[in-house]
């Protein structure tokens, strides 16, 4: 996902990247690298945009509430301490939490609120397949997909992971009943999809006021 940020803003004259952030030293050209483990050497910025893991999120909200910066941020895994962390930054900075920044799942958690509404008695199942390398199960997008088949339905949904291959992220919300199935899916075939969402988002977000900030909201807000 860094290598795609960078890659990708490169492409767009209206975004700098000011320093790339890891435990270690990347590889991009023309972008400073600065380690994780010395944030305060990160040069000014307008938004950090953080695609980590859990213990890497205290950092870098500290980093942006110190220097009066916007946060977005798509690690997942998080627990309720480092959730708490990033809600009481709202109260000072800009903040977006998603589990999935491609523009297709926003509007896929829109549809699946819909459909477990309109089938509040008919099982729900969430399945989601990513590549070998991924820790989390079930992945943030499942539990956000049925965090919005739940607020539809008024009960949580069954889970399904699969690790196997290099698999970017394919995500099923399947809605059934005796003679009949609903399918909702989105699959992701490279992570670019998600890279030039969290570019967008962080246009908008760098300039929004301080709060918690919703992606959809940011992602179809008028230009």
């Amino acid at each position: 996902m860094g290598q795609a940020l960078i890659r990708l803003a490169a492409q767009s004259p209206d975004l700098c990247v000011v320093a790339a952030v890891s435990r270690q030293q990347t590889s991009a050209q023309n972008v400073p690298w600065v380690a994780s483990s010395a944030l305060a050497e990160v040069p000014p910025f307008d938004v950090a945009i953080d695609f980590s893991l859990p213990s890497g999120v205290p950092g870098i909200v500290e980093l942006c509430r110190s220097r009066g910066a916007a946060l977005v941020c798509g690690t997942t895994g998080l627990d309720d301490s480092q959730r708490a962390l990033l809600a009481d930054a709202a109260n000072a900075i800009a903040v977006l939490w998603a589990a999935n920044f491609s523009i297709g799942i926003a509007v896929l958690s829109e549809l699946v609120r819909q459909a477990a509404a309109a089938l509040p008695g008919w099982d729900c199942d969430v399945i989601e397949a990513h590549h070998t390398r991924k820790l989390d199960a079930p992945s943030g997008t499942a539990l956000a997909l049925g965090a919005a088949a739940a607020e539809g339905r008024g009960s949580d949904p069954h889970y399904c992971s699969i690790r196997a291959g290099d698999i970017v992220g394919e995500h099923t919300v399947m809605l059934t009943a005796a003679g009949e199935r609903l399918e909702l899916v989105h699959r992701a075939s490279n992570r670019d999809v998600f890279a030039l969402g969290a570019l967008h988002a962080a246009r908008r977000l760098a300039v929004a006021p301080a709060g918690n900030h919703d992606l959809a909201s940011l992602l179809f807000a008028r230009l």
